[in-house]
Order: structure tokens, then sequence, then C-alpha cells
């Protein structure tokens, strides 16, 4: 009977540590913020609760980096201590029953039942475990940091560009790097690498004296993040894309996402360069009251701008645009990238390029070398004759007009949207999610909605506009979505994708 009770245990664990990958996954999404993960939960009990654990293909897997490893060994030893303890008090029932009789059977049954209730709370002693290990990764996550920051002072030679923004920093910091690299040796953060770490594990381990300029992307999702990971990577020229209402859920308001981008600007030397998207509204604000060294770009107002783009024709082969500054200078440019907004994005690597002494011919050269970046507004031809633009990443207001923009400029097939709705947008989610719907109703011949509850606005929307019930599929997840496309799509239509909701999302 020990033996037996033994061995219940270890298969115990065994399963635990299967349902430990899966919370530890969504830790991980959550950025191994306790707060965020409590919200998880209470948002996706059905998920985090199940008996069964989790399958199917991830959009952003879970990485088993060394912080992974020392939260599932700190989960697995915190269930280990707790099936010992309980191991120890059913032997001592056991023992006293000596034989197989009552004693041993209730045992038993005790045993097995608060087995399958330690199980049942896992999601719980996840949260206990990456409490337990906060003080360690502290410590740990100080040394990395401390070393990044140093190897960072003691580059005098190294340029860097800081670029933030709530939408299209990442795109802007590949354009910036590809501008760059027709006269520097350029170091770029990979993918979305803008937190204090994931900047300090490139810092430390990826830069080098060959590296003339380095590229950070700078993530924020509350006040006082982005002086952190300023002060980290010692920026000389900050870039500031837009400011619009993303991760409302975190920062509450305008004000602080205003707030937190300036402080890139703040973090700037008295010797540093500002760069604006003078036609965002509340970038146009911040920008005014700045009296470091600045540079302005835009599509607007241009006798204010700096730099500017002008006689711009969108297509679904890309753009073209002539570039020109406040002295004059003008060069007809073009991009394989798609959308108006992308041409702001492209500005912004000009103007980092020019203030760090490109040319023109070397900044035009660089433009037409930079390629699409996947799952944010590129063309794919699966060779079926039907056309797939994939705009799957985090969409926002501003993206989601331009992909439908874009959208709009394919003249032959029919046009259809594939969506789950915007996402942290806060108070304004609902709102913003109806006027999609509006948009969508007045340039799609057919909408494949994902999530029946989170796109309702999305529908609302479409109703607004009379948009016929008919060519309004709802899908609950990406593959039914996809069987409907195999059901209306014929050569020569045009699918857009647009957003896919993280792992950590419902619906």
């Amino acid at each position: 009977m020990l033996i037996l009770i033994i061995l219940i245990g270890i298969f115990t664990l065994l399963f635990i540590g299967n349902k430990s990958k899966y919370l530890l996954h969504m830790v991980q999404l959550e950025g191994y913020k306790s707060e965020n993960y409590k919200k998880w939960l209470n948002n996706n009990k059905e998920k985090a609760f199940s008996t069964r654990v989790q399958k199917g293909e991830t959009k952003k897997p879970l990485v088993f980096t060394p912080r992974a490893k020392r939260l599932f060994t700190a989960h697995l030893i915190i269930n280990a201590i707790f099936i010992v303890l309980f191991t120890l008090k059913v032997e001592k029932i056991i023992v006293y029953g000596n034989d197989f009789n009552h004693l041993t059977i209730i045992g038993l049954v005790v045993y097995m039942a608060i087995l399958f209730g330690l199980y049942y709370l896992q999601p719980y002693l996840m949260l206990l475990a990456n409490n337990s290990v906060l003080p360690l990764e502290e410590i740990i996550n100080m040394g990395y940091y401390k070393a990044a920051q140093k190897k960072i002072k003691s580059r005098s030679d190294l340029i860097v560009v800081g670029v933030t923004g709530s939408f299209g920093k990442t795109s802007t910091k590949f354009i910036v790097g590809t501008i760059l690299g027709e006269k520097y040796k350029v170091l770029n953060t990979p993918e979305s690498y803008n937190t204090p770490m994931g900047l300090s594990k490139i810092i430390n381990n990826q830069l080098n004296e060959d590296h003339e300029v380095f590229i950070a992307e700078l993530g924020a999702r509350n006040l006082g993040d982005i002086k952190e990971v300023s002060e980290l990577v010692q920026p000389k020229v900050g870039v500031i894309t837009s400011i619009g209402p993303t991760h409302l859920e975190t920062f509450k308001n305008m004000d602080n996402i205003m707030k937190t981008k300036y402080e890139l600007v703040e973090e700037l030397p008295t010797d540093g360069i500002a760069i604006f998207n003078y036609d965002n509204e509340y970038l146009k604000r911040l920008a005014d009251k700045t009296f470091k060294e600045k540079v302005l770009y835009g599509l607007e107002d241009v006798e204010n701008l700096d730099l500017y783009a002008k006689d711009i024709e969108v297509s679904e082969m890309g753009s073209t645009f002539t570039l020109e500054d406040r002295d004059g200078n003008s060069i007809s440019c073009t991009t394989k990238l798609l959308g108006k907004h992308n041409i702001y994005n492209i500005l912004a690597g000009v103007a980092v390029a020019k203030n760090i002494g490109l040319t023109f011919d070397e900044i035009k050269r660089g433009i037409k070398k930079i390629e699409p970046i996947p799952h944010r507004l590129n063309i794919i031809n699966p060779g079926t004759g039907i056309i797939i633009i994939d705009d799957a990443f985090n969409s926002n207001p501003i993206g989601s007009k331009a992909a439908l923009e874009v959208l709009h400029q394919f003249k032959e097939g029919r046009k259809i949207i594939v969506t789950p709705g915007m996402i942290e947008l806060g108070a304004m989610e609902e709102e913003a999610n109806r006027e999609f719907g509006i948009n969508i109703g007045k340039v799609c011949d057919y909408v494949i909605l994902v999530g029946e509850k989170r796109t309702k606005p999305i529908y609302e929307g479409l109703m607004d506009v009379n948009y016929n019930k008919d060519n309004i599929f709802i899908a609950n997840t990406l593959e039914e979505a996809t069987g409907y496309i195999q059901k209306i799509a014929r050569p020569k239509d045009v699918v857009l994708f647009e957003n896919d909701l993280p792992d950590n999302y419902n619906e």
C-alpha cells in the first residue's frame, strides 16, 4: 500500500508538470507580472482550471528561458512538498490500519481526493511560485541590467537610437536599421525585444565592438517603463512614432501614455535629437514643448516640417513617393511596403539617417531594400489565385484603417476580412471596434468575425451601415474561419487577416 501511494504521488507530479507548462506559458505571455496573471485567471477561469491540458498550435510558443526554467522548477518543488506532506499523513493511516481494511480504503480515497484538489488548484500554485521566485529574479535581473548598462556606457563611439510609440515602433525599428545599413554596421533588437531584460540580453550577448549603431525598441505598459529602458540603453537619438489608445487597461488614460512616451525625450542627453511624427495630435503637443534639438516629420502642415513625403501613390505592389526636406532637397523613392502609415515609418527612418550623416542617395537605396515585416500588412500569394494580406499582429485603430485603405486599393476580385477585433483599448475598445465595423462595411464584400462576444461591437457597426447580414460569418476559432474562406473565396479575391488574438486571450 505504501508503494502504491508513492506511485500515485509520482504520477500526480508528472501530470502537474504537464499542466505547469501551460500555466508557465500564460505567465510568460503576461511578462511574469503576477497582477497581469491574476487578471488573466479572472478572465479565463474555464481554461485555467480545466482538468484537461490545453493543446493545439500556439501563436507565440513557450520559450524555456533561464527564468522560465527557474519558475517551472519552483512550481514543481512546491507541488512536491505538498505531495510528500500528504503522503506522510496517509502513510500513518495505512500503518495504523496495518492490513487492507476500511482505514486504508478511507486513506486512499482521501489521498486521491486531496491530489485531485491539488491538481485543480495549480493556477494558484503557479501564482505562489511566481511570487516566491520574484526576489531572486530581481537580483538576477539587476545583475544583467547593470552589466548591459555598463557595456553601453563604455562605448562612447556607439550611436544608440531609441524607438517608441503606441504603434509602429517595431516596423520603424527595422526600417531604421535597413536604411542605416547603407553606411553603418547596425545591431537591431530582434522582433519585439523591448523590455529591460530583453534589451539586456541583446546588449550582453550580441553587441560587439564592430557595431557602430544600436537600435533599441522601447516598450511600455506602465508609467516609468520608458524611463527604465532609456536609462539602460542611453539613447542619443529618440524616435516617437505615434501616441494612441493602446494598453489603456494599464495606462488608464491618454495623459499617462503621453507622459510615458515622453520619458524617452527627457532621458536624451543635452545634445541628443528628438524625432516626432508631427501629424499625430498628441505628439504635436509634446514636440511643441520640447527645447532639445528636434526633427519633425509628417505628410501634413509641410511648412512646419523638417521632412515630409508628397506625391504618394499606394498600390497593392507597394508605394512610391517624393521625399523632401526643409532645405529643398528632393528625391523620388520606391518601397515594397504597403499603406500610408508605412510612409510615416519610413520618414522616421529618414529623419534618423539624415541626422547621423547619410546622404539622400544612400537613404533612397536603403528605402528600396526595406522588406515587409511578417504579420504587419504583407502580401502572401499561396498560389491559389487568392491574395492574402497578413496584418495579424496587434491591430489598433490607426493600423486597421490603414489596412482597409490597402485592401481598397485592389481593383479586382472581392474583398474578405477575417478579424477578432482590436484589444487592449480599455474603455475605448467597444467604440473603436464599432467604428471598425462601420469602416469594414464600406470596403469589404464578406466579413468573417472570430469570436461572437468580442466582435459584437463590430457587428453593430456593420448594421449601422446596413451591411448585408448574409455576408457576415461568425467563427469560434481561426480554423473555423479558414473553413468559411474555403467556401467563399475564389481566384482574384483578396483576404485580409486583421489581428490575431494572443494565446492568453479568450475568443
